[in-house]
């Protein structure tokens, strides 16, 4: 009996040890308040839900490009130093495929997003959505896929069809509830 009720007081006690472990605050911090949330929720999903209001053409986004992306890019998108934005295209079945912006990505929002979370490299965020939207028009049209006077908006840019779209396979699992690893 002894044995039972020793082994029933230490479960008790680690139990409630861990509840009162995760009710104790350290004195930091707040309760997210809805305009926290919303500064950080920037995603953007390939149908284009989540892209703010702003525009861009090829025309402005020269002159962004030029000043806050050529540096690392190239002046055409195809020089470097870091990874080649132009060029590529019908190599993605070759020996040796050339993963750009004209030759793989699947959605042009999804470059959006990617250019208003991650660029400029040493400024992430530092762009306004006009320039975003600018920049966007710009690689797109030096990769053939917008004319250089395109506006692309938050009503256009889903819109845009782009060369490798149908080359990736589409996950149609209904909302599924799958095992986390």
């Amino acid at each position: 009996m002894l044995k039972i009720s020793a082994a029933l007081l230490a479960a008790i006690l680690l139990s409630t040890a861990g509840v009162h472990a995760q009710t104790r605050t350290l004195g930091i911090g707040h309760v997210a308040r809805t305009d926290d949330v919303n500064a950080i929720d920037i995603d953007v999903l390939p149908d284009g839900q989540g892209l703010p209001p702003g525009s861009g053409s090829a025309v402005e986004g020269r002159t962004v490009y030029a000043a806050r992306c050529s540096t690392c890019h190239g002046p055409t998108g195809k020089e470097g130093p870091y990874d080649l934005l132009v060029g590529g295209q019908d190599s993605l079945r070759t020996a040796r495929p050339l993963k750009t912006v004209g030759s793989f990505w699947p959605y042009a929002t999804t470059l959006w997003d990617y250019i208003n979370r991650a660029m400029p490299f040493a400024e992430p965020r530092s762009l306004t959505a006009d320039d975003v939207y600018a920049v966007t028009a710009y690689v797109l049209f030096l990769n053939g896929i917008v004319t250089e006077h395109q506006v692309v908006s938050q009503e256009t840019l889903a819109q845009v069809k782009m060369p490798n779209r149908t080359g990736f396979v589409p996950d149609d699992r209904a909302n599924e509830n799958l095992p986390r690893k």
